[in-house]
């Protein structure tokens, strides 16, 4: 397809506020786009779009809340008269590194509800314009999407799904002149993930990965990766771009992770670890 101009556009970011949402609104105001940053939290996102620049507002919105994103869209159209890219990127990690016998339903449900039904939420919203206008939606998957989940598996299997969603819009969008694109991203400098590498029973998995899979890049680097995609109307944007080849092989490559995986050590090991530590934090037995 050919360059998508992004001057004069209209867009919007979830999860705005900080990290990879708020550097890829603001290069996207950088490139001449008005942008509503949509935010959980009012304050941050007034903050942000102040930072941002003039052509830029902040809304408090939960994706959660699929009247609240409906409202943030209308806010939108209604400011900027229009809404021509939206960029489902709000998400949350789990709260504890936990194993699927240990977690609990309201965490792992919670998980589902930010990070896929969140993300539905969005596009939905998002859609009557972005067809109309002829528009790009993205949703932000994860290297997650495809890699095996252990001890993540809530986040796993949303991204998974997001992956799915994406795909399918993207198909069902091209015959309309509009598009959408999968984000897949390894490990970002965020506070996100930060905060899930300093959970009890999180660090090992740093030790036992290839160094070259577990090294972060900014958000920064992952905003520019999106806009760059956003003008490419590309189906697929990879950071770092080498995660590309991990997925197109993945068909050969997962079974022979997964089957490395049951047999390692350091992970049973791991393993055995996070449910000890979920053990001795509820005050109660692991599940046989």
């Amino acid at each position: 397809m050919p360059v998508y101009d992004l001057n004069g556009k209209v867009a919007l970011v979830t999860g705005g506020a900080r990290g990879i949402g708020f550097e890829t609104a603001r290069q996207l105001h950088a490139r001449g786009v008005s942008v509503a940053v949509v935010d959980i939290d009012a304050e941050l996102a007034r903050e942000a779009a102040e930072r941002i620049g003039e052509r830029a507002i902040g809304i408090v919105g939960d994706v959660a809340d699929e009247g609240a994103m409906r409202a943030a869209v209308a806010e939108t159209v209604e400011r900027f008269g229009g809404l021509d890219i939206a960029m489902a990127n709000a998400g949350i990690a789990p709260p504890v590194t936990t194993t699927i016998r240990t977690v609990s339903d309201e965490e792992w449900r919670r998980v589902i509800e930010i990070n896929l039904i969140g993300v539905w939420n969005t596009v939905r919203a998002a859609l009557p314009q972005v067809s109309e206008r002829r528009g790009h939606i993205v949703v932000v998957g994860s290297v997650y999407s495809f890699v095996n989940g252990m001890l993540n598996s809530s986040y796993a299997t949303a991204k998974a799904g997001v992956e799915s969603l994406g795909r399918a819009l993207r198909t069902e969008l091209l015959p309309f002149g509009a598009s959408a694109g999968v984000a897949y991203f390894g490990w970002v400098d965020t506070k996100m993930v930060q905060d899930a590498f300093e959970k009890p029973g999180a660090g090992w998995l740093e030790e036992i990965m290839p160094a070259a899979l577990m090294k972060r890049i900014t958000p920064a680097q992952a905003g520019a990766a999106v806009v760059e995609g956003i003008e490419k109307r590309a189906p697929r944007i990879f950071a770092p771009r080498w995660w590309r080849y991990v997925s197109a092989l993945r068909g050969l490559l997962n079974p022979l992770l997964d089957r490395r995986s049951g047999r390692d050590p350091r992970i049973a090991e791991g393993i055995r670890e996070v449910e000890k530590l979920a053990g001795e934090s509820t005050g109660s037995a692991t599940p046989s």
